[in-house]
This record gives structure tokens, sequence and C-alpha cells, in this order.
């Protein structure tokens, strides 16, 4: 088997893995969270913002709380930059910025916060999920 193709397997099982996600987050331990603070703003721009806490722990690898809001159609969400996480037990703060592909409007959306870490498994690097929020939140013009 040639190298490139040992290579495609293994990104194809990546993605597998990361698009297998949503269902690994119950494994999340009960002192790992985030939350979702419940106002966000929309700058004239179009730019979101959106904040909350997090709280996790023992991270092998780079660990990020990411964002992501929906609003007129569920299936559709738009990310909502990362920050980096610090695994060290105490509850943090973090602040994500970032312009979604399609604008949305003020008023309710649907938020999903993710603590996450790419952990090394076998060389490459695997999703693994400290904590998971989903909740409405109210975005204002700022």
């Amino acid at each position: 088997m040639s190298l490139r193709s040992v290579l495609g397997t293994a990104a194809g099982a990546a993605l597998f893995l990361l698009a297998a996600a949503p269902a690994a987050t119950a494994s999340a331990a009960p002192y790992e969270t985030v939350t979702v603070d419940p106002t966000g703003t929309i700058a004239p721009d179009g730019t979101v913002t959106l904040s909350g806490t997090y709280r996790c722990l023992g991270n092998s690898g780079a660990a990020f709380v990411s964002s992501s809001v929906s609003q007129s159609d569920p299936s559709v969400r738009h990310g909502i930059g990362g920050t980096r996480a610090v695994c060290d037990g105490r509850e943090h703060t973090w602040q994500n910025s970032g312009k979604p592909s399609h604008p949305v409007t003020p008023g309710t959306a649907q938020v999903e916060a993710t603590v996450m870490e790419l952990a090394a498994s076998g060389g490459l690097p695997l999703p693994r999920f400290h904590a998971v929020q989903r909740q409405d939140v109210t975005l204002t013009a700022s």
C-alpha cells in the first residue's frame, strides 16, 4: 500500500470521527462545563460576538472553545470563532467573534459552544470533547 493511500485512509478516518463527534459529547466528565451568556451582539458589519464560561481538566493536546450560531434553519450552523482553552480545572471566561457566511439578525438564535481538544492518538490528532452546551440566546445590535 502506498504512502498516499495510507494518508488518505487516515484522513478519511479522522473526518469520519469528526462527523460523529456530537455523539461523543455525552462522555464529558460532570466537572467539565461550558456555558453561554444569554445575550450576544451583532456589530454593524455583521460580526457576531458570543461569550460564556468553561471549565475543563486533563488535556494532553491543544484545547479550544468553539461556538456556532443558527437562526432561521436549525440545520445550518455558522461558526463564530474559537478561543484557546486552559484545562486546569478552574472556571474561565471565553469570547468568540466571527462574521457568519449568511447574515443573522437581532432576535432569538440558537448557540452551541463546545470545549474540545486535539489529542494525539497513533500519530493523528483526534477530537476529545470536554463539554457542550446548546441554548437559545438573544442577539442584539451593538
